[in-house]
């Protein structure tokens, strides 16, 4: 198999989810040549003991785990650990399979047949996101913009002082960045490049059924959003302060 070159070192394990032997074997060699360490299982209790023991950089699941679930595998993961990337490894190239695998906590998302080096460049990316997270998060660590209150660790976000919204991997990652950049405008490109560590259209894709679903948690009318404000052919841009919904008068 050919040697694929390894790019900026990072050190850790990565779990990966699967009940097909020969492709354990081959993932296992591909983690390998990220500079990672494989840690295999082939069924849900295990992956879940072993991504609360060995506290892996990245989960790579395959939703294809009969008899399992692995949608339900990626619901359990995301709950028992926030801050947990998740690529999902699948043949299931639907739209519906993907939205609903991002909707239950999923980071990335591969549809099989896959090349090799892009699988490679994926899971550095995720785990090298995964690493840095661990790293760069304080304790108690928070950001506020207008109504909104983001615990960076717990991925939990708060809402006027009160109600508190679980988000998912993407939906933390798109709101963080857009919470950082308040007030400015963030293209799509941008957005898509920071959150999913590259930019094409399915990134594009991803990024914009997040938002929707961001909105929705938020309570901001699509239609006419009043906090996540799409820039027509730019992108968007998250406003410190809610602008007031416009209503038309009848005299």
């Amino acid at each position: 198999m050919q040697q694929i070159e390894n790019g900026t070192a990072i050190r850790g394990n990565v779990l990966v989810i699967d009940d097909d032997k020969e492709l354990l074997e081959l993932m296992a060699f591909l983690i390998g040549q990220a500079g990672l360490t494989p840690l295999v299982a082939s069924d849900p209790t295990t992956a879940m003991r072993m991504a609360a023991s060995q506290d892996p950089l990245l989960a790579i699941v395959d939703l294809n785990l009969e008899p399992y679930d692995g949608l339900e595998l990626v619901k359990s993961l995301r709950r028992s650990s926030p801050r947990l990337p998740i690529l999902v490894l699948t043949g299931r190239a639907h739209e519906d399979t993907k939205v609903r695998a991002f909707e239950l906590g999923a980071d990335d998302y591969v549809v099989k047949p896959f090349g090799h080096r892009e699988l490679v460049a994926r899971i550095r990316a995720q785990a090298r996101r995964g690493s840095l997270d661990r790293e760069a998060t304080p304790e108690h660590a928070t950001l506020e913009v207008g109504p909104l209150k983001l615990d960076l660790r717990e991925r939990l976000l708060e809402i006027d002082g009160s109600e508190e919204v679980r988000l998912t991997g993407m939906e933390f990652r798109v709101l963080e960045y857009l919470m950082r950049n308040s007030n400015s405008v963030v293209e799509t490109g941008e957005l898509a490049k920071q959150v999913w560590g590259h930019d094409d259209a399915a990134a594009r894709d991803v990024v914009r059924v997040t938002v929707h679903r961001l909105r929705r948690k938020l309570g901001d009318n699509g239609g006419h959003p009043t906090l996540i404000e799409t820039v027509p052919r730019i992108g968007l841009r998250l406003r410190a302060t809610p602008r007031r919904r416009e209503t038309e008068h009848k005299l």
